[in-house]
Parts: structure tokens; sequence; C-alpha cells
């Protein structure tokens, strides 16, 4: 669990990502899952696109990522998911958190 400071902080940093994933009207496959876990484990913080022809929700989508990949949510404006996890990899500068 993070906190209010650092989630304040990856906010901040999450701000000059461009989206790397979209999400359309099919919602989240297993494909999506794996994708959006290897993007995590590859960048630890990513940003998400939810597009206006979805059936579902920006909260939504955040809320089905995060439980099912143990990932935080750090913010959601209109369409727009931030989302951070901490990678496993040994050889990666990971974020420091404050």
């Amino acid at each position: 669990m993070i906190t209010t400071k650092q989630r304040a902080y990856l906010r901040g940093l999450g701000n000059a990502l461009e989206p790397v994933m979209q999400v359309g009207k099919d919602g989240l496959s297993k494909n999506s899952f794996e994708a959006i876990s290897n993007l995590l484990e590859a960048r630890e913080l990513i940003k998400i696109k939810v597009l206006k022809n979805s059936n579902f929700t920006a909260k939504e989508i955040m809320s089905e990522i995060c439980n099912s990949l143990g990932a935080e949510p750090v913010q959601v404006i209109g369409s727009i998911i931030i989302i951070y996890k901490k990678s496993s990899r040994k050889d990666f500068k990971h974020i420091e958190l404050l």
C-alpha cells in the first residue's frame, strides 16, 4: 500500500507519460492482462487510455487491473488511468518512493 505522499509523487511522474495501451469496447481480455503485467514489470508506472466506445468506465477498468495484478491505483482522470507496481527485476532502476 502506498501513502498519499507517494501517490502524489507518482502522479507527478505519470503526467509526463504517454499512454502505452488502449482499452476499447471489448474491455480487458487475458491477453490484455498479460500485456499490462509485462508493461508494469518493464516500466513500473504506466498510463492507459480507455476509449470512448468502451462499455466500461475508467474506474471499473482500473479496479479490475489492480485487483487482478496486485498493482496500486495512482490516478484516474476522465478516461486516463495511471497504475504503479514495483518491478521484481534486479537489473532495473526502480522508482524511488519518498
